[in-house]
C-alpha cells in the first residue's frame, strides 16, 4: 500500500475508533481524489495511485490530488451556474444593506467626529459596491475557466520541475568526474613534490580543488532531494514518500517536424484560457466603458498570443540546433577517447592524460543529455502555449 493511501487508511481506522480523531484526520483532505471512482477505469486509478511518477500522468495527478486544485473545486460550488447578473445582484444587495444602515450622526453627539468618519467610510463602501455591480462581468463559467487555467499552469509547472530534476540528476556524473579528476591532479602534484619539482603551495591548491569538487556534488545532491520532495508534494504524496521518478519521454521528432505554426497560432487563440475569459466578460459587459476596455484587451491578447507561440517555436528550433551541435561535439570527443584508449594500450599516454580525456568525454555526454532535455522542455512549453497557456 503506498503512503498516500496508507495514511488515509490509518486516519479512517482512528476515526472509527475515536470521535476526536476528526482533527487528526483533517490533513488527509489534501490526499482525497477529486473525481468519483467511475470517472476512470480501475487500471487508470491503479496507475495514478502507485508510487511511480510518470511524465504523462502529471496532469491527471494534479487534477486529482493537488491541494490548490481541490480547494478551487470546493470553492467553485458557490459560483456554479451563477450568471453575471446573479453576481452583480450580490454586490447590489450588499450595497443596499449598507445604505439601509446609513445615518448621519447627531452634531451634538460626543462622538460626532468619529461618527462622521464612519458615515463617510460606509458611503464609500456603498459606492464601491454599486460600481462593482455595474462593472461586474464575471459569472460561474469564468470562475470555472480561471480554475482550469490554474490547474493547467500547475500541471505545466510540475512537468517543468520533473524535467529540471532529471537535468540536475544528469549533472551528477559530471560532478563525480570532476572529483575524480581533481583527486588525480592532487596525486600528480604529490608525485611532483616527492620528485622535488613542485611546492607545498601547489598541493594546497590541488587539495582545495578536491574539496570544492566534493562540495559541489554534495550541494547538487541536496538540491536534487529538495526538488524531488517539492515535486511529489504538488501531486498529493506525503512528505518523505518513497516515489520513483520514471524516465522522461523522448522528444517527438516527427511531431516537431510537422509543426504548422500558422495553424497552431489559431489553435492557441481558440484554446487560450485568458482570452476565453475576456470573451466571456465581453459578452457580460453592462456598460460601454467596460465593453471598450475589454475589446482593446482582447485585441492586445490576440497579438500577444501569436507573438508568444512564435517565440516558443523559435526557442524550440534553437534547442534542437543546440542539441545537434552537442551531438557533434560528443562524436568528436568520442574519437579522442578512442585514440586515448589505443595510446593507453600501447603505453604512450599517462594515466592523468587519459583521465583528462575521459573526464572531457563524460562532460560532453552530460551536455548532450542536458541539451536533449532542453528540447523536451521547449517542446512541452510550445504545446502548453498552443493548448491554452500562451502568455497574453
Amino acid at each position: 500500500m503506498n503512503k498516500r493511501y496508507l495514511k488515509k487508511y490509518i486516519c479512517t481506522v482512528l476515526a472509527a475508533a475515536l470521535a476526536a480523531a476528526t482533527a487528526v484526520c483533517a490533513p488527509i483532505a489534501a490526499f482525497a481524489q477529486q473525481s468519483p471512482d467511475f470517472a476512470r477505469t480501475a487500471e487508470e486509478w491503479a496507475r495514478l495511485r502507485d508510487d511511480n511518477l510518470e511524465f504523462d500522468e502529471i496532469p491527471a495527478l494534479i487534477h486529482e490530488y493537488n491541494s490548490t486544485v481541490l480547494q478551487n473545486a470546493i470553492d467553485y460550488k458557490d459560483f456554479m451556474g451563477k450568471s453575471s447578473t446573479d453576481i452583480a445582484d450580490s454586490y447590489y444587495e450588499a450595497a443596499e444593506e449598507i445604505e439601509n444602515r446609513l445615518e448621519y450622526p447627531d452634531e451634538d453627539s460626543p462622538n460626532y467626529a468619529s461618527g462622521v468618519q464612519s458615515y463617510l467610510n460606509s458611503q464609500i463602501s456603498y459606492e464601491r459596491l454599486m460600481e462593482q455591480g455595474d462593472n461586474n462581468t464575471n459569472d460561474g463559467e469564468i470562475v470555472r475557466l480561471q480554475n482550469a487555467r490554474t490547474e493547467a499552469n500547475l500541471a505545466k509547472q510540475a512537468q517543468d520541475q520533473m524535467i529540471s530534476w532529471w537535468s540536475q540528476y544528469g549533472q551528477l556524473d559530471t560532478l563525480r568526474a570532476n572529483i575524480t579528476q581533481a583527486e588525480a591532479d592532487l596525486g600528480s602534484v604529490n608525485l611532483k613534490i616527492a620528485a622535488g619539482t613542485a611546492t607545498a603551495s601547489s598541493r594546497a591548491s590541488a587539495e582545495e580543488s578536491v574539496l570544492k569538487a566534493q562540495a559541489a556534488l554534495a550541494s547538487a545532491e541536496s538540491s536534487l532531494a529538495s526538488a524531488k520532495e517539492n515535486l511529489c508534494l504538488m501531486m498529493g504524496w506525503s512528505y518523505g514518500a518513497q516515489v520513483n521518478i520514471c524516465a522522461l519521454p523522448e522528444p517527438d521528432e516527427a511531431a516537431m517536424n510537422a509543426i504548422d505554426l500558422g495553424a497552431d497560432i489559431a489553435r492557441a487563440k481558440e484554446n487560450n484560457y485568458s482570452l476565453q475569459i475576456t470573451n466571456r466578460q465581453l459578452a457580460n459587459a453592462r456598460t460601454q466603458t467596460v465593453t471598450d476596455t475589454l475589446t482593446e484587451t482582447k485585441r492586445i491578447s490576440e497579438e500577444n498570443i501569436a507573438n508568444n507561440v512564435s517565440a516558443m517555436y523559435e526557442s524550440l528550433r534553437l534547442a534542437r540546433s543546440n542539441y545537434a551541435q552537442a551531438l557533434e561535439a560528443l562524436r568528436v570527443q568520442q574519437l579522442a577517447m578512442d585514440t586515448a584508449n589505443r595510446k593507453q594500450a600501447a603505453g604512450t599516454i599517462t594515466q592523468n592524460g587519459w583521465n583528462q580525456i575521459n573526464t572531457a568525454l563524460i562532460r560532453a555526454q552530460g551536455t548532450v543529455a542536458t541539451r536533449k532535455l532542453d528540447v523536451l522542455k521547449a517542446w512541452v512549453d510550445y504545446n502548453w502555449a498552443v493548448n491554452g497557456l500562451a502568455s497574453n
